[in-house]
């Protein structure tokens, strides 16, 4: 696996992914990476060599805060936006987006729902006219035919009866309304990969649950490969079947939802869950005894050089500011990028060798 650091891992081999089984491997993301010009010879390193794969009828959740580079991963999958480096295969065959056709057809096989559902439905055109269109440009059906699908659409989301909806304009839609005709269009095309991009965080709270519970129903009936993007490390834990927690462009940990949430070995990740509201008090045991959540430092950004976590973390030193480490394979399923995890996570880093510098130090 790319990135995996030059360190001894456990006995196991190579990371056994909580996320590959069952279901087959529909989507792979290998080192991909997006830099942009900004201007007067400023770069920015939105995403840093990422690595994921997305099976079919599993979810990953990617978890980190605003300007992570969450969103544009989900861009670069999507194909709205151009790699600058690495690779995506979608069942098992290499992506080439050069020709009209072959765009259209990667996006019947890959769809994206936006984090807005105010912006991503066109304010001048009807539902009707949102569900119509997809179903005539990806499932080709006759004209007698697309009116009985669309129907079938929205009763799929739960926007039942569907006649009470057909005519509506989005302006005349809730919020969560509007968000179920977005999962209805997604599924319009017959996707096998669903990218969900903060697909909730814009809806009522009272609301935010029952459409987790309507995404991940369409996940089991259609076996969707989903990759869930969040700030929400609390969702991801009851959601998600693997997380990867992304910060300053890259994966700073990854793992089965439950042991990343429960037992957290990077000091970012022990900071997200601290902070994390939950019934169940997700991140207590943090809150009371962590030496990486009490001292973090708000407010500043990631670090162009070394760590990216480093003017933040309460545990960084002078390596820390120098080089940017590899994930560090700790155990069969877990993974983490941190040159102190014999003092961030002493239980898991006990049979882990120390992690080499990503890409050859940074």
């Amino acid at each position: 696996m790319t990135g995996v650091s030059a360190g001894q891992p456990p006995a196991g081999g190579e990371l056994a992914q909580a996320a590959a089984e069952p279901g087959e491997l529909a989507m792979q993301a290998v080192a991909i990476s997006k830099d942009f010009r900004l201007g007067r010879g400023q770069t920015l390193h939105a995403v840093r060599e990422v690595d994921l794969s997305l099976h079919r009828g599993k979810v990953v959740a990617l978890v980190g805060e605003s300007g992570s580079g969450k969103s544009t991963v989900a861009r670069l999958l999507a194909g709205q936006e151009t790699l600058t480096g690495g690779s995506i295969r979608l069942h098992g065959q290499p992506v080439s987006l050069a020709t009209r056709r072959a765009f259209r057809r990667y996006k019947s096989e890959v769809q994206l729902v936006f984090q807005d559902p105010f912006a991503s439905l066109n304010p001048v055109h009807t539902v009707r006219y949102h569900l119509q269109r997809p179903v005539r440009l990806q499932q080709h059906k006759r004209p007698d035919e697309v009116g009985q699908e669309v129907g079938t659409l929205l009763g799929q989301v739960r926007l039942t009866p569907a006649g009470q909806f057909l005519g509506k304009y989005p302006h005349e839609l809730s919020g969560g309304q509007r968000q179920r005709v977005s999962f209805a269009r997604a599924l319009a095309a017959r996707p096998s990969v669903l990218l969900a991009d903060e697909p909730v965080s814009m809806l009522d709270v009272s609301i935010r649950l029952e459409m987790l519970n309507l995404l991940d129903d369409l996940r089991r009936r259609f076996r969707l490969a989903l990759l869930y993007i969040t700030h929400d490390i609390a969702s991801a834990r009851y959601f998600a079947d693997e997380v990867l927690v992304m910060y300053g462009g890259q994966i700073v940990e990854r793992g089965p939802a439950e042991e990343v949430t429960q037992r957290p070995a990077h000091p970012y990740t022990q900071l997200l869950i601290a902070s994390a509201p939950d019934p169940d008090d997700l991140g207590g045991a943090l809150r009371q005894g962590s030496r990486s959540t009490r001292k973090s430092t708000a407010g500043a950004g990631p670090a162009a050089d070394g760590c990216p976590f480093s003017p933040r973390c309460p545990l960084a030193e002078d390596r820390c500011r120098r080089e940017n480490p590899a994930l560090l394979q700790i155990n069969a399923t877990r993974e983490a990028a941190c040159w102190r995890l014999d003092a961030a996570a002493p239980g898991l880093a006990a049979d882990a060798g120390p992690p080499g510098p990503r890409g050859g130090g940074d």
